[in-house]
């Protein structure tokens, strides 16, 4: 009895969307808008880095530093400047982010088996610009020193042969890491602000008054709001990674099981949340504010733009119980490490324990009126 009375509500829910003109616009908008646009603005790589070039040895070598350094892609030598002084003069007015200083007789020293010392100098008021930009130059002139000492037939220093191995994302590109998070993102919105406005705008308009008088249980009535949009999320998720893959060429590393199986289980949680709020709200607009509130705390806390490592350590605490954190190191370990269940088990494990709580709490705090 209780399945074809689920049957007839699913049917009536489908009903209500496909007329509503704007969900069905939402469910297919929001996900292309989202993964074509703000992956292009919200970058963190840091390009065009800013170096102003103190030449004291005006060698060969020091030339081919410099020339080097500005073919490089991220780096443009603004000035090469006779003291010290003048190329901070240039970070003053922010025309560098980097002061190279290059003393003289290092041709010299480095010939004769020294290890001469390059200064780089950061713009620390810009950090993120500064501290990466004085990374990419001691990588350039890294990778000029292993080509000139190869060419000599000399060996380096053994201070000046560090290497760098990237892991996992090789090319340093931001948009590997945001990608995948950004599905948190949709599934929050749509699975846990919909349903919540779905509900709300019910009770607003009195229809739900009819449900109310009727013999219908409420756990199947709660399924009946929570099932489609399980469905929309998953539906979100795969348009999200085809996204991915045919514009930006990012595909998971381990298998498209583990991502679906991780965003069924946060569907689960962010409906059951939505239904959860809408039941204690009277009108939309309260349901709009308490939902948003939510989302802001998923969104600064969940490591989704901030790593939780460099949050302090209360905070790192208090991030245990934001269900995003879960999901979101999920969706990058997949994506990024190819890792599976054997490697997230404890993720799977707390996205589980959510979606069951919040899934109650939506089911016992529908009241019906007698």
């Amino acid at each position: 009895m209780q399945t074809r009375i689920l049957r007839i509500l699913l049917k009536k829910e489908l009903t209500l969307m496909l007329r509503n003109p704007l969900i069905p616009r939402l469910i297919v908008a929001m996900p292309l808008l989202v993964m074509l646009v703000i992956p292009l603005v919200a970058d963190l790589d840091v390009k065009d880095v800013g170096v102003a070039v103190v030449d004291r040895d005006h060698s060969l070598l020091s030339r081919r530093l410099v020339a080097d350094m500005d073919a490089s892609a991220s780096l443009t030598v603004t000035a090469v400047c006779d003291t010290y002084d003048e190329a901070l003069r240039h970070i003053e007015r922010g025309d560098a982010d980097v002061v190279l200083t290059i003393p003289s007789g290092y041709f010299r020293d480095l010939s004769g088996g020294k290890s001469p010392h390059l200064d780089l100098s950061a713009n620390g008021v810009n950090a993120t610009k500064g501290i990466l930009g004085a990374q990419y130059a001691s990588r350039s002139l890294l990778q000029t020193l292993t080509r000139w000492s190869a060419e000599e037939g000399t060996a380096l220093p053994e201070a000046a042969t560090a290497s760098v191995l990237n892991r996992y994302n090789p090319t340093l590109n931001f948009r590997n890491y945001m990608i995948p998070a950004l599905m948190v993102v949709l599934l929050i919105l749509i699975c846990g602000f919909l349903p919540a406005l779905n509900l709300v705008s019910e009770k607003e308009s009195g229809t739900i008054e009819a449900m109310n008088v009727t013999p219908v249980g409420r756990f199947t009535f709660v399924l009946s709001k929570l099932i489609p949009f399980w469905a929309i999320g998953l539906l979100v998720v795969t348009v999200g990674m085809l996204v991915g893959w045919l514009v930006y060429g990012l595909v998971p590393a381990g298998h498209i099981a583990y991502i679906y199986l991780a965003a069924i289980l946060f569907t689960l949680v962010m409906s059951g949340l939505g239904v959860s709020i809408a039941n204690r709200s009277s009108t939309l607009l309260q349901s709009i504010f308490v939902m948003f509130a939510f989302i802001v705390i998923f969104q600064l806390m969940g490591g989704l733009f901030t790593p939780i490592a460099s949050m302090p350590r209360w905070a790192q605490v208090l991030t245990y119980a934001i269900p995003p954190r879960y999901f979101i190191e999920i969706m990058r370990a997949v994506y990024l490490k190819g890792a599976g269940i054997a490697d997230l088990w404890q993720q799977y494990a707390a996205l589980a324990a959510f979606a069951l709580l919040f899934c109650l709490v939506a089911a016992k705090t529908y009241r019906k009126r007698e």
